[in-house]
């Protein structure tokens, strides 16, 4: 009869490690990271649980919300709230927002993509090991922690007509 070997620290790290390196440049915090950080952001809070969230987008008389348990947030569009729901899911409480209204739509579609991949993976992998989904969704969020929110309103120091250097 063929009996598992239990597992290690080291091999549950390893298929975290085998999930990042399958995913490369569309690993989510890469990809926030780069196309995100990289550019003129400003901060946005959202008080969601550090942890694992449904998180549903409804439209009401009101406009476009972003709903994470039993908290609503109002979204000034969808792209914004496809945008958040992402970080949601993950248990994100502080993230970088785009500036520029106009990428915030394409980059909400690789971190949907993103996501769902991961999904995918963190499926396949817990045939063999349990509990590696949750792990994965810590890691993610632990990594966006790291590369932090950024300022609540970006830097306006460009050269101007009016303000010249």
């Amino acid at each position: 009869m063929y009996r598992s070997l239990p597992r290690t620290a080291s091999t549950r790290v390893n298929l975290i490690d085998d999930i990042r390196e399958s995913l490369s440049d569309e690993w989510l915090p890469a990809i926030y990271q780069h196309k995100v950080r990289s550019d003129r952001t400003r901060s946005i809070k959202i008080e969601v649980p550090k942890k694992e969230n449904s998180a549903d987008i409804q439209y009401t008389l009101l406009g476009i919300e972003l709903k994470v348990g039993r908290r609503r947030f109002a979204c000034p569009d969808l792209a914004t709230a496809r945008y958040l729901r992402v970080f949601a899911r993950i248990g994100c409480q502080e993230v970088a927002l785009p500036y520029d209204i106009t990428k915030i739509s394409p980059i909400a579609d690789e971190l949907e993509t993103s996501w769902q991949r991961t999904l995918i993976l963190c499926d396949k992998a817990a045939r063999t090991e349990q509990s590696v989904r949750s792990r994965v969704i810590k890691t993610i969020r632990e990594e966006i922690n790291k590369i932090g929110p950024g300022e609540a309103m970006p830097l306006f120091d460009r050269e101007t007509k009016q303000r010249k250097a």
